[in-house]
């Protein structure tokens, strides 16, 4: 049985990678991708969103262009990733003469999506909630056209990952790209998945998996995807940072949910102040969430080194 899915990205590597991953997946019906300018420049992020599209000869899927943004930016050495990701060998070779683009914006993409829907549709987001919230505030009456919402999102009993003046330190990027829209899409009560890097924290980026993936380099996917995670070794400004597989662990949920556990918690988002985007938890007047906890890190990179074990 297909699962009807509209991916929502913001173009880092990771979501380049999670994009790839999800496509490898016969039993999802990928019915279009939103891109929200968070951590990529938009026309970076579309051409090797369409260039990836390609490689699967998916012809058939579109793009939207995200036209809200958030008040707190990211870095803009993260967003520029995507420019060295179309420089790739094999990125290079695959020629887009016109990019695929949905003729609205993507929060009205994805109301026009869920509208025409014949089934509740998952929604996959591994970037900021802006233009779902803005879709379901603008059109109340899809929120019953949503099965699922996958999010990476949130720090919960964990650090957050923003290292910026004036913020505690508290928040996952993700969120606090726009705490308010994180905080709205919350209060609509809708089915939500939450990847917060409790669990991602599980599976960072080693050397030792990288090692494993280029034994199979010989593949097409494979030898792909360890050059997109190869790239990501100058995004890395200290010591004790390290790249995660955050988005490919929300979207390995579709494939392999058996590698991970989960708990149920109620929770909302701080969406103003030295902790913005801080997901806390509020007994009794947030939303309840499904919450990935563990990871069993060998069952899931497994599944990652089988999905990237082909050519297209």
């Amino acid at each position: 049985m297909t699962k009807p899915v509209l991916m929502d990205h913001d173009g880092g590597v990771d979501d380049l990678l999670s994009l790839m991953l999800l496509l490898t997946m016969p039993h999802v019906a990928l019915r279009g991708v939103a891109i929200t300018p968070a951590d990529c420049y938009f026309e970076w992020a579309a051409e090797a969103t369409a260039k990836i599209f390609d490689i699967f000869g998916r012809h058939d899927i579109l793009i939207a262009r995200g036209d809200l943004h958030g008040v707190n930016a990211f870095p803009a050495e993260w967003r520029a990733q995507p420019r060295i990701i179309n420089a790739l060998p094999e990125m290079l070779v695959r020629r887009i003469d016109a990019l695929p683009l949905a003729s609205v914006p993507a929060r009205e993409f994805l109301a026009q999506q869920l509208a025409a829907a014949s089934e509740p549709v998952t929604v996959l987001m591994t970037g900021p909630a802006s233009n779902l919230a803005a879709a379901l505030a603008a059109h109340p009456e899809l929120r019953q056209n949503v099965a699922e919402v996958v999010w990476m999102a949130g720090a919960l009993d964990v650090a957050g990952n923003v290292r910026i003046f004036a913020h505690d330190g508290s928040a996952e990027w993700n969120v606090f790209w726009d705490p308010v829209s994180a905080r709205k899409l919350l209060e609509m009560r809708l089915p939500v998945t939450i990847f917060p890097l409790d669990a991602t924290n599980h599976v960072p980026v080693t050397l030792k998996f990288l090692q494993r993936l280029a034994q199979q380099r010989q593949h097409l996917l494979s030898n792909l995807a360890g050059q997109f995670w190869a790239t990501t070794i100058n995004t890395i400004p200290h010591v004790d940072f390290m790249y995660h597989m955050w988005d490919t662990l929300a979207t390995g949920y579709f494939g392999c949910p058996q590698a991970i556990t989960f708990r149920k918690m109620e929770v909302t988002v701080v969406d103003s102040g030295f902790n913005a985007g801080q997901m806390i938890l509020a007994p009794g007047s947030g939303q309840w969430v499904q919450v990935a906890d563990t990871v069993n890190v060998p069952m899931f990179h497994d599944y990652i080194l089988q999905q990237f074990n082909q050519d297209c």
